[in-house]
C-alpha cells in the first residue's frame, strides 16, 4: 500500500510504514484546518524494509506498534521472531516495556516465502513483520524479499546489525544489501551519544572478547557508541570524551529528530 499524506507545503507521496510506524513524526492524527486528510491508494509494489539498532533501542516495541496500527484498521498481519528465543517468550514477541503479540517462530532451515504463501491462501495479508532480523539467513532475506516482489506484501525487517565483536550478522549484511529501505533507530549510550555498537559482559561485567556471535539474553549486553567500545574491547586506552550530547551530530539532517 502507498500512501499520499497531504502536508502544508508537502505533496510528496510517503510509503505506507511512514503512516505505520509510531516514531514517524508524520504518525499523528490529521490536526487543525490546515491539514488535509490523508488520501491512501494501491501500491503498484510492496518494498523489503530493515529498521537496525544496537540493543535495547526499542525495535520490538516499534514492530508491534506497526503491527497494531494495521489491525486497528481491519488489516491483517503475520508476524514472525527467531526460534532461539522459543523458550523465553514462548512463540510471541515481546518488548522491554511489557507489550506481547503472538508470532510465528522460524529456524534457519524454514521457508518463508513458502509460508507466507500458504497463509496468503487462507485469507488477506496485508504486511509481514519480522523481529531479530539479524538471524535470518541469507536465503531467508531472499525469501522475503520474493514475499514483496512476486507476491506484493511489503515485509519490515526489524534486528541488530552488528555483534558483540562489530561484525555483521548473516541476516544484517544482506538485508544492508538488498533491502528497499534502511532505517536506522536509535539509542544512546552511557554518555550521551548514539550508541551504534554493542558488548557483551561476563557474569562480573567484564567485557568479552571472544565467543560465539549467538548467546541468548538481553540483560548481558550493553549498547555504546562506537569510540566507549572500542575502549571497553581494548583496542584504544580509555580517555575522557567530551561531555554528552543531548542532540546527535546529524539531527538537522534527520527529519524524524527534527520535528521531536
Amino acid at each position: 500500500m502507498w500512501a499520499v499524506l497531504f502536508l502544508p507545503g508537502r505533496t510528496r507521496p510517503h510509503p505506507d510504514w511512514l503512516l505505520t510506524d509510531p516514531a514517524c513524526p508524520f504518525n499523528s492524527p490529521p490536526a487543525g484546518p490546515n491539514l488535509a486528510p490523508a488520501l491512501f491508494k494501491a501500491s503498484a509494489m510492496a518494498k523489503l524494509y530493515f529498521s537496525y539498532a544496537a540493543m535495547n533501542a526499542g525495535k520490538s516495541t516499534i514492530l508491534l506498534q506497526a503491527s497494531h496500527n494495521y489491525r486497528e484498521r481491519g488489516m491483517h498481519t503475520l508476524l514472525f521472531t527467531s526460534a532461539l528465543y522459543a523458550e523465553m517468550d514462548n512463540k510471541s514477541i515481546a518488548s522491554r516495556i511489557g507489550i506481547t503479540a503472538p508470532a510465528e517462530l522460524y529456524g534457519r532451515d524454514d521457508e518463508l516465502y513458502d509460508f507466507v504463501a500458504r497463509r496468503l491462501e487462507s485469507g488477506e495479508l496485508h504486511c509481514v513483520f519480522v523481529d531479530e532480523a539479524q538471524f535470518l539467513t541469507e536465503d531467508q532475506v531472499w525469501q522475503l524479499a520474493r514475499v514483496a516482489d512476486r507476491l506484493n506484501i511489503p515485509v519490515m525487517c526489524y534486528g541488530l546489525r552488528t555483534d558483540f565483536l562489530g561484525h555483521l550478522f548473516e541476516g544484517s549484511r544482506e538485508l544492508l544489501a538488498i533491502a528497499d529501505e534502511l532505517r536506522e533507530i536509535r539509542t544512546i549510550c552511557e554518555c550521551g551519544r548514539k550508541a551504534t555498537m554493542v558488548v557483551r559482559l561476563d557474569e562480573h561485567g567484564n567485557p568479552l572478547t571472544h565467543g560465539d556471535q549467538v548467546s541468548i539474553g538481553k540483560s548481558v549486553y550493553v549498547s555504546l557508541c562506537r569510540a566507549h567500545w572500542e575502549e571497553k574491547m581494548g583496542r584504544w586506552p580509555a580517555t575522557n570524551l567530551e561531555a554528552p550530547r543531548f542532540r546527535f551530530e546529524d539531527d538537522d539532517k534527520d527529519p524524524q529528530v527534527a520535528a521531536q
